[in-house]
């Protein structure tokens, strides 16, 4: 496993120490156990996880800005476990509403000793933002309307909404209330992943 993801990560371009790489698959192997009881992905071989959850989840760090951010439906902690562990210096709360998830994230920090994760458990415009975050980060959320109405008390007056979206969701952006504005849509390069995959970067236009 670890080869495979010293591998994966060498053609995505990506530059981690040992000590993340072996956090990065101590996560898979928990995700892999923890799944046959409590379903909490539908993807079920730990190889595949490799690909389509950490490799997925760590080509967005490029592009994050600040140091506090909220990953909402963060489901079994993605992208925002991967994220908290190659940004050691950023904080990632992680918000989900259904109990069982948010068990196993607490799990992971415990067993991972992640200091800068916070697992809680919410519904999304439940969660009051305090002090407010830097950005707000989605994965398979709902379509770009409903997560910037759902999640527009979060950031701060320079935060960012960082949607990961397969392919482009040109209907959702041309959807979109007009006091949000698209700063950027990059194009993502995820190794031995089949399918688009794109970040939406979105900001409010406070006067």
């Amino acid at each position: 496993m670890l080869n495979k993801l010293s591998h994966l990560l060498d053609k995505a371009g990506i530059s981690l120490s040992d000590h993340q790489k072996n956090q990065l698959v101590a996560y898979v192997d928990m995700l892999d156990k923890w799944n046959k009881a409590y379903n909490l992905t539908s993807v079920r071989d730990p190889n595949e996880m490799l690909v389509r959850h950490i490799l997925d989840s760590l080509v967005v760090a490029p592009y994050l800005e600040g140091t506090r951010f909220i990953d909402v439906g963060t489901g079994p902690g993605l992208p925002g476990i991967p994220l908290a562990i190659v940004c050691p210096h950023a904080q990632f709360t992680l918000l989900d509403s259904l109990g069982k998830r948010v068990r196993f994230l607490r799990q992971v920090q415990h067993e991972l000793k992640l200091t800068n994760v916070h697992p809680v458990q919410s519904r999304v415009e439940a969660f009051t933002a305090e002090p407010p975050f830097d950005g707000v980060i989605s994965r398979a959320f709902a379509s770009l309307t409903d997560m910037v109405q759902w999640c527009h008390h979060l950031p701060g007056t320079q935060g960012r909404f960082y949607a990961l979206k397969g392919q482009l969701p040109d209907e959702e952006i041309a959807q979109l209330p007009v006091e949000f504005n698209v700063e950027s849509v990059v194009k993502l390069r995820v190794p031995q992943l089949e399918g688009e995959r794109h970040l939406v970067l979105l900001r409010h236009n406070k006067i």
